[in-house]
């Protein structure tokens, strides 16, 4: 298996001979304003895309979008993903996204698509009404692989990993937040939750949104088992089990 971190929560998977985009964040730096609210505002994305947007479609077997906030799937995004591969969703989005002409393929629960599974699983985007106010967010596992989307530590991501028994799983850390309330995804604390339960841990969504606010050598600092990559480096794991 391969993972490349395009920017932010931006992946592409290599798993079982599939290439799989994940959350297609592919605005230009600087296209969006800052986020409603943010403590450090800056318009959006705040760095480039380490290769062309057309590059990061080509070739695709799938696409993973795990809710529609601007920093997960953008303009540019919608505009460019293929047509004719299947865009797993969470039900909420199924409707949005089928709208733009994608072939959107919602997962309730747990499906097969071309011999690997597929599963939705639960998470919280932040704590008490702003993570209700933030709407329905959901993370993916593909066989074994779990990404997490955009959640705190929280008994739904427990129950995930339990379920689930990831060998690696893809969280996005930074403890973004806005001026007030606490943070909306982990923080490294919330890592090192996820060290503890699975052999591979990848933090993301990291130094490209204006609201994210640990950086990478702070979680690196914080978390020493987990693996925190550049934009545009690929991570190459042990094909044992995949």
């Amino acid at each position: 298996m391969r993972l490349t971190l395009v920017r932010n929560a931006t992946l592409l998977v290599e798993l079982a001979g599939r290439r799989i985009l994940v959350e297609p964040m592919l605005d230009d730096a600087r296209a969006r304003p800052p986020v409603e609210d943010s403590p450090n505002p800056r318009r959006n994305p705040l760095v480039p895309l380490p290769f062309p947007a057309e590059d990061v479609v080509r070739g695709l077997d799938a696409v993973v979008v795990t809710h529609l906030h601007k920093d997960h799937f953008d303009e540019t995004g919608a505009r460019l993903v293929p047509r004719d591969v299947p865009v797993f969703c969470q039900p909420e989005d199924e409707e949005h996204l089928a709208g733009l002409g994608l072939d959107a393929r919602a997962v309730a629960d747990e499906l097969e698509w071309d011999g690997l599974r597929v599963a939705r699983t639960q998470g919280r985007h932040g704590h008490g009404e702003l993570a209700e106010e933030l709407g329905p967010v959901s993370g993916f596992v593909l066989d074994g692989l779990y990404l997490a989307g955009d959640t705190v530590w929280c008994p739904e991501v427990d129950q995930a990993i339990e379920r689930h028994r990831p060998r690696v799983a893809v969280v996005n850390g930074s403890g973004a937040c806005f001026v007030e309330g606490g943070p909306l995804v982990m923080t490294t604390a919330d890592v090192r939750e996820v060290v503890d339960r699975v052999p591979t841990v990848v933090v993301v969504h990291l130094e490209a949104i204006d609201h994210c606010l640990e950086t990478r050598a702070e979680v690196r600092a914080a978390v020493p088992g987990a693996l925190v990559p550049e934009d545009g480096e690929t991570i190459e794991l042990p094909a044992e089990g995949y």
